[in-house]
């Protein structure tokens, strides 16, 4: 059994072929755009114009881009008795070798009866807060010891043994 990239835990050749809410349809755009199946990106589109953002070197269908996990963060609405919803997602990426992650809320709209991708905003990456740790202070991962003696050590000389 192959598992589906979308990360549902089902094989993929029964994965993502249902589609009776938005947040299924989010699924298998996220494993045909980990499989590379631009005909499924097109077909779910509400739009069916050509988007160039999905050609090129640097486009998320790129054989560089490795798609590695989805996560759901958020549904609104999408249901099966819904005409329109909303799935903030979080899609894991290499690149490279250097890993990224896309984030964005993908607006859903039934059409006949199908469930289709209208459009997307980027949710921006929240900033990293870096705390100073003092080298007297207690570790923060639990051990007991002081910073120095601990994970500062390895930060400066290699695995502390």
């Amino acid at each position: 059994m192959i598992a589906c990239p979308c990360g549902h835990g089902s094989a993929l050749e029964y994965c993502c072929k249902p589609m009776p809410t938005a947040e299924a349809l989010m699924r298998s755009r996220f494993t045909a755009f980990a499989l590379g199946n631009l005909d499924h990106i097109e077909r779910t589109n509400m739009s069916v114009t050509h988007d160039p953002a999905y050609t090129g070197a640097d486009s998320p269908t790129s054989a560089t881009v490795e798609w590695t996990r989805l996560e759901i963060i958020g549904i609104d609405g999408g249901g099966a008795d819904d005409e329109t919803g909303m799935v903030e997602f979080a899609a894991h990426y290499k690149r490279k070798g250097m890993a990224g992650i896309h984030r964005e809320r993908s607006i859903f709209r039934r059409d006949n009866g199908a469930w289709l991708y209208v459009d997307g905003d980027l949710v921006a990456a929240k900033p990293l807060r870096l705390t100073k740790i003092g080298r007297n202070e207690p570790c923060p991962c639990g051990s007991g010891k002081k910073y120095k003696k601990c994970c500062g050590l390895a930060c400066r000389s290699g695995p502390a043994i």
